[in-house]
């Protein structure tokens, strides 16, 4: 789905624009609400993400959902992942951006066009899968960065580039960590 008119791309801030989302490093990982990144000692911090567990400190699994008819963990939701800039823009800042409830913050192109559901996405070591299950934000999205922002990541525009994030599932377990690289990988031929 394109702009139907051009010049609404031109009214997204400069920073939010898909040219200026093309660098492609972890800015953070975050476990319920806390942020992990460099120690005071400076060593990075670095998680497992598993195929049962999803990010290895987060409560996914034990958590549930209620889109699955028994209440289980939706696989199709396991990792939830937000543009670091976006979550900046809608939080005011970097002091706020953990409360917007992802567990990985990339400095990525997330659209729909650059990565459409089922594409591979290799982050640290792990690989993940892009869910075509939609990440639209709730109820705590809107208490704590307001109606206008939810209206603003999920407006049409908002949805085709992504801006609340997006939902994956882990198909290869492997260490993450801020400052890695997330990207498509390469495709490889299949062997006849």
């Amino acid at each position: 789905m394109r702009c139907s008119r051009p010049d609404r791309r031109e009214r997204l801030p400069g920073r939010l624009r898909p040219e200026r989302l093309a660098r492609t490093a972890i800015e953070w990982i975050e476990h319920d609400g806390v942020r992990a990144e460099q120690t005071q000692l400076g060593e990075v911090v670095e998680d497992l993400v598993d195929r049962v567990r999803g990010l290895a400190g987060d409560n996914w699994l034990a958590r549930g959902s209620t889109s699955m008819p028994d209440g289980s963990a939706d696989p199709q939701r396991q990792v939830t992942v937000m543009n670091a800039r976006v979550a900046e823009l809608v939080a005011g800042g970097t002091d706020r951006m953990a409360l917007a409830g992802d567990q990985l913050y990339l400095d990525l192109d997330l659209s729909v066009d650059n990565l459409p559901a089922g594409s591979p996405l290799a982050v640290g070591q792990a690989v993940m899968r892009v869910s075509d299950a939609p990440h639209l934000g709730c109820a705590k999205f809107v208490e704590r960065f307001g109606a206008e922002a939810m209206r603003f990541v999920n407006s049409g525009l908002g949805r085709q580039l992504r801006l609340r994030g997006m939902n994956a599932r882990v198909v290869q377990p492997g260490i993450v960590r801020p400052g890695d690289i997330a990207a498509r990988p390469p495709v490889t031929a299949r062997q006849p």
